[in-house]
């Protein structure tokens, strides 16, 4: 009887680096983790749509200082946090989509780790299946990653506007300030570079498996 490869290395005394146990542990963390964090960012949409809600808000002037700082130095406010008792409908939607989106790259991920997970368990790694699963999940993470924080900025930019801490910049439309960060689409790109070595992992292992 022709033995799959995960047995014949393991009869060969290689041992294996991730075993069953801990495969069902990412599985289990993976929608514990997905379960918590979409808890959490339903009670964070609610929060903008209901209100209050304490936000962090860029300042976009360079008018509000500290004063009373030593070694002759000078400083300026880059953030405050502002209490509002009710979000504006237009920023209030805009900061629950941001959410919204955050929370998809955050499930992209646990996804991705689940499922990759449950094929080591079952010993169908390197699949077509596989790969697709990387791209896709990869993808997401760089869409909605980036998406989110676009429109999250946007909207703590233009709730910064309305309630005074861009006043005398001397703009007619409100700015858009922030960091923004390209961990989200790097991430993406590496998963599909990942996606890529996958497929070439799968042509090895057909290979390995015409010569047994």
């Amino acid at each position: 009887m022709k033995q799959d490869t995960g047995t014949q290395r393991a009869a060969s005394g290689g041992k294996r680096i991730v075993s069953r146990t801990d495969t069902a542990a990412a599985m289990i963390l993976a929608v514990a983790a997905a379960a918590a964090a979409t808890v959490l960012a339903v009670y964070r949409i609610a929060d903008y749509l209901a209100g209050p809600v304490t936000l962090t808000l860029p300042v976009i002037t360079t008018q509000l200082s500290p004063t009373d700082l030593s070694l002759g130095a000078e400083a300026h406010y880059t953030s405050v946090e502002a209490v509002i008792p009710r979000v504006p409908g237009p920023e209030a939607a805009a900061l629950a989509w941001g959410e919204a989106l955050d929370l998809l790259a955050v499930l992209a991920v646990l996804a991705l780790m689940f499922l990759l997970a449950f094929r080591l368990r079952r010993n169908v790694l390197f699949t077509a299946g596989s790969a697709w699963i990387i791209v896709f999940c990869g993808t997401v993470l760089a869409l909605a990653g980036s998406a989110g924080q676009a429109v999250d900025t946007m909207a703590r930019t233009r709730l910064a506007d309305s309630i005074g801490l861009g006043q005398g910049t001397g703009n007619e439309y409100v700015l858009f300030v922030g960091t923004f960060s390209f961990a989200p689409a790097v991430a993406g790109l590496l998963l599909v570079l990942v996606a890529g070595a996958f497929q070439y992992g799968r042509r090895l292992q057909r290979d390995t498996e015409g010569l047994i």
